[in-house]
């Protein structure tokens, strides 16, 4: 669904931490207790989303590393076959200019 509305996969994952951290920030906040524990929880909450982003924004690099390769091997890919019925055509046609010159 988030494809169809043309939201990228990093937007989705972007926006499921924000949430899980004002969520969690906001349960925090409202937890009955001192106000050292609470920042030391906080610090804690921080921590992880900083760990949780840093492992999901290295995840999208390599995917889009991935995908960057595999579409330079398949331009190359189609490319050459392109460049070799190009190289087709003009034989057939330098065959049959041949041919018609000839007769």
């Amino acid at each position: 669904m988030s494809e169809d509305r043309g939201y990228s996969a990093a937007a989705v994952a972007l926006g499921f931490i924000l949430g899980g951290v004002l969520g969690g920030c906001l349960a925090v906040l409202f937890a009955p207790e001192s106000g050292r524990r609470t920042r030391e929880r906080l610090r804690d909450l921080a921590s992880d989303v900083r760990d949780k982003t840093l492992d999901v924004s290295e995840d999208l690099r390599d995917k889009a590393e991935e995908a960057v390769e595999r579409g330079r091997e398949l331009f190359e890919e189609k490319k050459s076959i392109l460049t070799a019925a190009v190289q087709a055509g003009k034989e057939a046609v330098q065959r049959e200019r041949e041919r018609l010159s000839s007769r």
